[in-house]
């Protein structure tokens, strides 16, 4: 079949592979006839052993995705063959990822889902849509407290916004000039440029929380944060806790029921996402962009 990954351990650079399809699935595991998958800048650390996935090369790349069932491992319930599938699986039961025509995946970390919303949309949440959740419930805030967000315009960022806003939280944002109306619409009361350095000397301090989405900005944004706050970074650059604050660095984890909230979300148009679709074949390309930054803020979603 074919696929985008590695060849080797240690290798950062991927290539069009052609790979024998996945094992037959399992106790509690599946094999998923992948539509759409998923790229991020964590890609990378894949095979570079910055996120230990269990990745088994010559391997594709590639923590999440949408598909079709095509076989059900013994001790799997409310799955079936044919049933369509979202899924963030780490680490990988097949060694291999979902930048592939077919993937082994955890039955317990798939959601089911209906025949909309599309597949590229659908692809484009898991891993972004899981960090919001799980970075938001670490947060714990309420209705009416003020959440600080760097990176408001990343994909996480975006979809943070949009669910802090609907849970009635007071959201400001970093990110480009050319980005504020859209975080605006996202629900963000206010958004500050990111490239000007005095940035934080702008923002009104005494936030509740912070969300930290863009390296090197947790320092700044901790001095926003009133005693006894919050901070989570995104990152892996939490500062240590000073004033009562808690301070912690978050790193996502599958969640089938957290999934499935996020697929009935953005079904109900509480949630909007704009990916761009990629022919797999293009793989190479669209992953160099990716760690180099140059998606203009879009989430790129490759398409078999």
């Amino acid at each position: 079949m074919k696929a985008i990954g590695v060849t080797g351990p240690g290798q950062a650079d991927v290539a069009l592979l052609d790979l024998p399809e996945p094992p037959p699935p399992g106790r509690g595991q599946l094999v998923v006839e992948i539509e759409a998958a998923g790229m991020g800048p964590w890609d990378r650390l894949l095979n570079t052993g910055g996120w230990d996935v269990g990745l088994r090369p010559p391997a594709a790349l590639g923590v999440e995705g949408v598909g079709r069932v095509r076989a059900v491992g013994p001790g799997v319930r409310g799955i079936s063959l044919g049933d369509r599938v979202l899924a963030h699986d780490a680490p990988l039961p097949g060694g291999s990822g979902f930048w592939a025509e077919q993937v082994l995946v955890t039955a317990a970390h798939a959601a089911l889902v209906s025949d909309a919303p599309e597949s590229v949309v659908l692809a484009a949440l898991p891993v972004n849509g899981l960090t919001a959740v799980q970075a938001l419930e670490a947060l714990g805030l309420t209705a009416g407290q003020r959440l600080l967000i760097t990176n408001g315009g990343g994909s996480t960022g975006a979809l943070a916004i949009q669910l802090a806003a609907a849970a009635g939280v007071e959201v400001t944002a970093t990110a480009s000039p050319s980005g504020a109306d859209r975080l605006r619409e996202f629900g963000a009361s206010g958004v500050l440029d990111y490239h000007d350095p005095a940035w934080s000397e702008r923002a009104q301090g005494g936030f509740d929380a912070a969300l930290i989405a863009a390296p090197g900005t947790a320092a700044n944004a901790l001095a926003l944060v009133r005693d006894g706050g919050r901070l989570c970074s995104l990152t892996s650059d939490a500062p240590a806790s000073e004033r009562g604050i808690a301070s912690t660095d978050l790193y996502v984890r599958p969640d089938a029921a957290q999934l499935t909230q996020l697929i009935t979300d953005l079904a109900q148009g509480r949630l909007r996402l704009a990916p761009e679709p990629v022919p797999l074949t293009d793989g190479p390309d669209a992953y160099d962009r990716v760690i180099a930054g140059r998606t203009a803020g879009r989430k790129l979603v490759l398409v078999p």
